[in-house]
């Protein structure tokens, strides 16, 4: 028995950022029965990346551990919004906004959870039941000073911008669904430990056993210094093609690749310890992260299309191969030429003309093949070209 909790302790621990309170887990592990795990998510968007995936991640290992995932859809929830890391009042989503999102993720978080497997649930079910006066009940379990002790709602009193009223009772809600959940631990992002920990209070006030909590870092992304998400352009999407998700893990660091590999890969830590070890022996660390890309895309894609994205990053890459089907546009220019910096701008391949002449003096843009590092570079009308920002954009590109 000791054993067999020291194995699941190292599994569940496994690039976690903290377990609160491990000796309290340890005592629920000893009843040696599968244990409520619950997962709340508002599908606030209908999309999910890679750096969403760290928690469901989690929760397929703790599945395959023999315990019961909850996955609770915040439909309630979303039409509160969730204030965590906010600086603004967020705005509600509709009831059929959060449906359509829901179905999405569902469809998405089933590529990782076994769907059989699996309970869902909907906040709805209980707290669209709850009267005005069950509400206000449950708004008195907390001070307005506790409330404030949350860091984005003291930066924001502090600075003076506006909190509503209704944003403190989304800690509430969310430490409510432990109770009616009866969970044994949940999970979330860090930014997310506020609102769990109210759930270990509701449930000790409820007279339940406080749940565990496990907390799992927020993944850094393409650039490795911001956490992965689609406004900082550093994302990679489950949906995204084969050859997209295979083009954007190439590009990441080599050192970003060991935290890929303990927070995405589902292979066991001695193997990770190993590949590091050979890469420290010589082994190039491209070769060990064409084996994580290949991993992560036949998940969310298939095996089939990992190895083809594989042998089409060979061709396009390693052998400097321009690939085929590339998007084509014709630009027709007011003048008779164009700054290259403004050209990349307007279609589409970098996001502004900085960025643009950033890469150039990086090295990073060609034109038919050829690196370009004039910055001032202007273009003439009635020329076809292919153009190449990094390692993954192409456009072939009509002037007239």
């Amino acid at each position: 028995m000791r054993n067999h909790i020291e194995q699941t302790l190292e599994i569940i621990k496994r690039g976690a950022d903290e377990v609160l309170v491990e000796e309290d887990l340890i005592e629920k592990l000893k009843q040696n029965r599968p244990l409520i795990v619950k997962f709340g998510c508002d599908p606030t968007a209908p999309d999910i990346h890679l750096g969403h995936t760290v928690v469901i991640n989690k929760l397929r290992q703790l599945q395959d551990l023999g315990h019961e995932i909850h996955f609770l859809i915040g439909n309630f929830t979303a039409q509160i919004g969730d204030p965590t890391g906010k600086n603004t009042t967020r705005p509600p989503l509709s009831a059929k906004e959060v449906e359509e999102n829901a179905k999405t993720y569902q469809t998405q978080i089933f590529k990782i959870l076994d769907k059989e497997k699996t309970v869902v649930k909907r906040n709805g079910d209980w707290f669209n039941n709850m009267s005005a006066s069950d509400m206000i009940k449950l708004a008195s379990k907390q001070t307005v000073a506790r409330m404030l002790e949350r860091d984005d709602f003291s930066k924001r009193y502090k600075s003076g911008q506006t909190i509503a009223i209704h944003e403190f009772l989304y800690p509430l809600v969310q430490g409510y669904d432990s109770v009616a959940m009866h969970a044994d631990i949940e999970l979330g992002g860090t930014d997310q430990k506020f609102n769990l920990l109210m759930g270990r209070e509701l449930q000790k006030q409820a007279n339940q056993p406080p749940q565990i909590i496990i907390t799992m870092p927020l993944l850094e992304g393409l650039d490795g210094v911001k956490k992965m998400s689609k406004s900082a352009n550093n994302y990679i999407g489950i949906e995204e093609s084969a050859q997209e998700m295979c083009g954007k893990i190439m590009s990441i660091s080599d050192e970003l690749m060991w935290r890929y590999y303990e927070l995405l890969s589902f292979k066991p830590m001695a193997e990770i310890n190993a590949l590091k070890q050979a890469v420290q022996n010589g082994q190039n660390p491209r070769d060990v992260k064409i084996e994580l890309a290949k991993e992560i895309i036949a998940r969310f894609r298939s095996e089939e299309e990992a190895n083809r994205a594989h042998q089409d990053f060979i061709d396009r890459f390693q052998k400097n191969q321009i690939p085929d089907n590339i998007p084509e546009e014709t630009i027709t220019i007011a003048q008779d030429r164009i700054p290259i910096a403004n050209l990349l701008k307007l279609v589409g391949l970098v996001s502004s003309t900085s960025e643009a002449i950033r890469m150039i003096k990086q090295g990073a843009v060609k034109i038919n093949g050829d690196r370009i590092d004039d910055t001032q570079l202007v273009l003439k009308q009635q020329t076809s070209d292919i153009y190449q920002v990094g390692k993954r954009k192409f456009a072939k590109i009509n002037l007239i």
